[in-house]
């Protein structure tokens, strides 16, 4: 290369990142080491399987690089480098990198890309962030349908696709229906001003007017339901889905700075082909018996098929099964209580029934055993616990024949530990906080992951919140809960990349959950505590504490892509496991991966590890990073 083009080349380098960063010296001896080649419109920079021994960085002209399924991924013009993913990775290329443009480009060899990651801390980051950019495309590749849109992600307001139909709350009841049947449609939202106040159901008219015999000339205030359950408009079909099911509403109202703009119902849901959850938890909530509920509950797995083959990202499907567990959940309380009422011994204590683990923070996958607990009101009469120990053996019975088995330690509202009086988990948590044994401190991460089920919500509310104020004081617990979290080693080695079970029924096998959910789930919680955050769903405690004195903004989103992808590839497995009749674990061969699958993971698993070195230095307290 001529002297006059080394130059050249050396202020091109010093206008683009990461080779800017570096100092003048290396930027003109780094020149010297490049070979300049031309590619014509059409050709191909990289080809997928193939390895790759070089970075190329483009100097003029434009490239576009397509995943392995052809679904474009970047696209980049002057300054744009392309091969590192394969170069870091040591692996042969997950991308088509193509020259959309007549394309001149700098190679650089393998062995000075390697020497300069190894010399210059601010190189080897850089390229570090576009491997995290691949693994979001990843993360993105399964969370997207066949044409190319997000799955369940269609706007309320598109979904509301008429004008609402209102009706005055002093309208007289005959007025209304007549409206009904005018306009075509099985609900009316009742608004005073512009302000929605109710709403009026075709359901409503049936059992609150007719069968009621109530005088259809009375308003339509009597017997309207006031307050309803709404949406905002830009929410989400899935936020819908959500919304509908855990209140268990066909019709909702659709609202826009508190005033209506249209309703969805469940068929406009079902309109998207995706969705037979709504009939599942509507269906479970009608059963008079253990056995029926059973038998919807089994329904489940195949609603997990379903979604996967519709490519359905993993957190939307997580929050679909939570919501199906719940209904079922609830339903064993409900006929539990009824039950016990027959027998005598009522009414119910007040008291609040929680749910812990993976369903508290809306991440059920299949498979998964019980955990839940318990918080009886201090001033519950006598025997309450009584009560509590009755209901809970019942509940217990029904989830294990819905497929959800007893919890191996025992994190079961039937252990007195786990159904105590407020005042007793007041005290249980001082304990913790204050003296954390390793028995306190599996019990307080157990619990810090918890959500209110069924009875008196302000219970559950009134423990956290005291308990949440004195967490980030909790040096030693916190110290714990850390260790801990750094303590779930990603299955990443030498033999084809992974750490496998050497011996015994997971011999040759992956673990998908210790060092690749589970230590996510652990990373999150640690951080979300010592931020004193109440919040115990993972994706939203990473993004809840990144920015300034929380972990860094790419590294929050680092692991959300990480727990999106291993938590895809597990519900996949456990999906196969499923339809086999096998039993359903976390455990699967690497055989059983795609190429991309294997390459993907490893680059989650290492976006985890790096996370866990960085709380390994990391004490209560000091910044987080």
């Amino acid at each position: 290369m001529a002297e006059t083009e080394l130059t050249e080349v050396v202020d091109f380098l010093a206008l683009h990142a990461p080779f800017d960063a570096l100092p003048h010296r290396v930027r003109h001896d780094l020149a010297g080491r490049l070979t300049v080649r031309y590619h014509r419109r059409g050709s191909h920079l990289m080809t997928v399987g193939r390895d790759s021994d070089e970075l190329m960085i483009i100097r003029s002209g434009a490239i576009e690089t397509h995943d392995a399924e052809g679904r474009l991924v970047f696209r980049g013009a002057e300054g744009s480098a392309c091969g590192s993913t394969t170069l870091v990775g040591r692996n042969p290329s997950r991308f088509d990198v193509v020259a959309i443009e007549d394309t001149l480009a700098l190679h650089l060899p393998a062995e000075v890309f390697h020497e300069l990651r190894r010399e210059h801390e601010v190189f080897a980051e850089h390229f570090e962030g576009e491997r995290a950019g691949l693994l979001r495309a990843a993360a993105t590749a399964v969370a997207t349908g066949r044409h190319g849109e997000p799955i369940l992600r269609t706007s309320a307001r598109d979904l509301a696709h008429r004008a609402p139909v209102t009706v005055r709350a002093d309208a007289e009841i005959a007025q209304a229906a007549r409206t009904m049947t005018d306009e075509g449609v099985s609900s009316l939202l009742v608004v005073e001003g512009e302000r929605l106040v109710g709403i009026l159901t075709d359901r409503d008219l049936r059992r609150r007017v007719l069968a009621a015999g109530v005088d259809p000339r009375q308003p339509v205030s009597d017997v309207m339901t006031s307050d309803p359950v709404v949406a905002p408009a830009d929410a989400s079909a899935l936020e819908l889905l959500l919304t509908m099911t855990e209140a268990n509403v066909h019709h909702l109202p659709v609202v826009e700075g508190g005033a209506p703009v249209g309703v969805v119902t469940t068929t406009d849901l079902m309109r998207l082909e995706r969705v037979s959850a709504v009939h599942i938890v509507g269906d479970v909530a009608k059963q008079t018996d253990v056995a029926g509920v059973v038998d919807f509950a089994a329904r489940t797995p195949r609603l997990v098929q379903q979604l996967l083959e519709q490519d359905v990202s993993a957190d939307d499907i997580t929050r679909v099964v939570t919501s199906v567990g719940d209904a079922v959940e609830r339903r064993l309380i409900a006929l539990a209580h009824e039950d016990l009422a027959a027998r005598g011994m009522g009414p119910a204590p007040r008291m609040c029934w929680m749910v812990l683990g993976s369903r508290a923070r809306h991440e059920q996958a299949l498979g998964s055993d019980q955990d839940h607990a318990a918080i009886i009101a201090d001033d519950a009469p006598e025997g309450a616990e009584d009560y509590v120990a009755a209901l809970a053996e019942q509940v217990v019975a029904g989830l294990e024949a819905a497929g959800h088995p007893r919890c191996p330690g025992d994190v079961m509202a039937t252990n007195p530990r786990w159904h105590q009086r407020l005042s007793g988990w007041r005290a249980e948590f001082a304990q913790w906080l204050d003296e954390p044994v390793p028995d306190a401190v599996l019990g307080a991460s157990i619990f810090f992951d918890s959500r209110p089920l069924a009875g008196d919500h302000e219970l559950h509310a009134a423990l956290v919140d005291e308990v949440a104020g004195r967490l980030p004081g909790a040096r030693n617990l916190l110290g714990h809960l850390a260790a801990q979290a750094v303590d779930n080693d990603p299955p990443l080695g030498f033999f084809r990349g992974f750490v496998l079970g050497r011996s015994g029924e997971h011999k040759d096998l992956l673990d998908l959950k210790r060092g690749g959910v589970g230590a996510i789930v652990d990373l999150a919680r640690v951080h979300a505590l010592a931020a004193g955050l109440t919040v115990v769903n993972t994706r939203a405690r990473l993004r809840a504490v990144a920015g300034p004195g929380g972990l860094a903004p790419e590294t929050a989103e680092g692991l959300v892509d990480a727990l999106e992808f291993i938590s895809h590839v597990r519900l996949a497995h456990q999906s196969r496991q499923q339809e086999a009749g096998l039993p359903v674990t976390s455990w699967l061969s690497p055989d059983d991966l795609t190429t991309f699958e294997r390459r993907a993971l490893r680059e989650a698993f290492h976006v985890v590890r790096r996370a866990q070195r960085a709380l390994a230095q990391w004490h209560p307290g000091q910044r987080r990073t």
